[in-house]
């Protein structure tokens, strides 16, 4: 299994401080806690891409590649690029200098978005939200299949006729896989497409996710591919720490602040501490305790999911760097070593 981490680059005021954190200085601190995370031995960052004030990362491609030549195997995907409001071509070429830069280490998290943002401010039309993903993560697929690119066009992307796309990736080519929320069309298309897929579980008991897997597994089946061979990540929200009160005490100011105020656009209700330490428990969503209880609850949802890689969202919200940094040690130096053992064994 691979284990990592993935973030957006939350900036604003610290919940617990009242501290404002600006987008310069999150970005610096963004590449010391990849530097460290590559140092760590953990295998895969990912930085997610948003167009809000509240988040430092646009342009994931850049920011990765401000760490790419700092690290030396760690991987470096976007989790997610929302392709439907970007240009294939640009995406491409912008993860293919990644690819180069870090010498064979960049992949594409794929997805549709989950923040809106994007769309009115590039110019699409949310009526279009599922089809503008759908050809364009075709076009995305026949570059990085060919050098050589035709093109017939459509409805959201203009005709190409046998026209070169550089540079070419280090990687034969580069990993795409598809990020979903849980739409079963989703998971469906991904297993269609015989692209690996991130499932984004962030609330609810993991255990009801299995039979989306299954879906996708099958979906593959039945287009021809060997669902063996496809690969899972669950992509998920949690924190460790020396102690389960540390983690718990540290980890659930910022992220409450991130899920209330989300909540309030979009209709959800406000949490609190009770339901939070309900979450954190052995059947919830959230990954927070002890380097024990993480490592021990990542398998626990292994023996039922069977995925491939494990990505923590733990820099949710504004916290102390300092803390982090920490927490990203103990990651990976405490529990990915564990998990990997037990793996083994």
């Amino acid at each position: 299994m691979e284990l990592g981490l993935y973030t957006f680059g939350d900036v604003g005021a610290d919940p617990v401080t009242g501290r404002r954190v600006s987008p310069a200085e999150r970005l610096r601190n963004l590449v010391e806690e990849i530097v460290l995370a590559d140092q760590a031995g953990l295998d895969v960052f990912g930085l997610g891409e948003h167009h809000r004030p509240d988040y430092a990362v646009s342009a994931p491609a850049v920011a990765l590649a401000a760490a790419a030549t700092q690290t030396r195997r760690i991987r470096l995907t976007s989790a997610v690029t929302v392709l439907s409001s970007d240009d294939p071509i640009r995406v491409f070429q912008q993860f293919a200098t990644l690819d180069n830069l870090s010498q064979g280490r960049a992949e594409i998290m794929a997805g549709r978005g989950s923040f809106i943002e994007s769309f009115p401010l590039f110019g699409y039309d949310l009526d279009d939200y599922d089809t503008l993903f759908a050809e364009k993560l075709q076009l995305l697929m026949q570059l990085n299949g060919s050098e050589q690119v035709s093109w017939p066009g459509g409805k959201h992307t203009p005709p190409i006729t046998g026209r070169g796309v550089y540079p070419r990736p280090y990687q034969e080519k580069l990993p795409i896989w598809i990020a979903v929320g849980g739409t079963p069309q989703s998971l469906a298309r991904a297993g269609g497409l015989n692209l690996p897929l991130a499932l984004a579980i962030i609330g609810g008991e993991p255990a009801r996710f299995a039979p989306l897997f299954n879906l996708y597994r099958q979906a593959a089946q039945r287009a021809g591919h060997d669902p063996v061979a496809l690969k899972t990540s669950i992509n998920v929200h949690g924190f460790v720490a020396t102690t389960t009160q540390e983690a718990a005490d540290t980890f659930y100011a910022p992220q409450a602040e991130v899920m209330n105020r989300i909540g309030r656009e979009r209709g959800w209700p406000p949490t609190n501490r009770a339901q939070f330490d309900v979450a954190r428990g052995p059947r919830g969503a959230l990954f927070v305790g002890s380097p024990a209880e993480v490592t021990d609850k990542i398998l626990a949802m292994h023996e039922i999911l069977r995925f491939d890689r494990f990505l923590i969202q733990m820099a949710i919200g504004v916290m102390d760097h300092l803390t982090l940094m920490k927490a990203i040690e103990i990651f990976g130096t405490r529990v990915a070593p564990e998990v990997q053992k037990a793996l083994r064994s």
